[in-house]
């Protein structure tokens, strides 16, 4: 079942491990075939080094296994929270990558600084607020998704021009148009969150991008007048 997306969802994963992105088992990847209503996700607390085709897990969009003999992802009810809203992304990744979880910790959206930030995130990765003790407790990983689809919801954040997250004390999210994409985006995110931390460390006062460059780059990769690479 779902045999190509599998080996995409395969491919994500070990591919969080070697851009850095990972600690341990400190992160995972999913991909959704919407006309099914599946998620193919990786299994909880697995070694990346041991992870095969075979132990990726496939639940339904209320999060019950499908096929699979392991248990899915922790963050599973997370993912599925940004399926359900987003409607436009095919892909999920979580990790706890040292750059993103700074600021993510440090509970700061992640300004716009430079071109580098604006070829992939229309303006800045915002970090959402905190969760309550009630929400904690009630059911942390659906909670979790729900306060990022609230803070993208109350900013008026497109989630297709801005396709990350950062959680509050925790880490962040990315997603994209498919699990590879979702996982680019994670690495231009932990990337950026460097650049950011550093442009602040030399210029305290440095101010966001000029909206014009900032529209610039955004544009020439995405959208109708895209013009940026050979398949545009």
């Amino acid at each position: 079942m779902l045999e190509a997306l599998k080996k995409e969802v395969l491919e994500a994963n070990l591919g969080l491990p070697k851009h850095q992105l990972v600690t341990f088992t400190w992160g995972n990847v999913s991909g959704i075939d919407r006309d099914l209503g599946l998620v193919v996700i990786k299994p909880s607390g697995i070694e990346y080094d041991q992870l095969t085709i075979d132990d990726l897990v496939v639940v339904d969009m209320d999060g019950n296994v499908v096929e699979g003999n392991l248990k899915p992802s922790s963050d599973t009810k997370t993912h599925l929270v940004l399926y359900k809203n987003f409607k436009d992304i095919g892909g999920v990744v979580h990790t706890h990558s040292s750059w993103a979880t700074s600021w993510s910790q440090a509970t700061r959206d992640l300004p716009p600084l430079g071109t580098t930030h604006a070829d992939t995130f229309y303006g800045p990765v915002p970090c959402t607020r905190n969760l309550t003790a009630e929400e904690i407790d009630r059911d942390y990983e659906l909670e979790t998704g729900n306060v990022i689809v609230e803070t993208f919801k109350e900013r008026g954040i497109n989630p297709n021009e801005v396709p990350a997250v950062l959680v509050y004390s925790h880490g962040p999210f990315a997603w994209g148009k498919n699990a590879m994409k979702a996982l680019e985006n994670a690495v231009v995110l932990e990337e950026t969150c460097k650049m950011a931390l550093n442009t602040l460390s030399l210029n305290r006062e440095i101010s966001d991008i000029d909206q014009s460059l900032l529209d610039k780059h955004y544009l020439r990769k995405h959208g109708k007048k895209a013009y940026y690479g050979q398949y545009v």
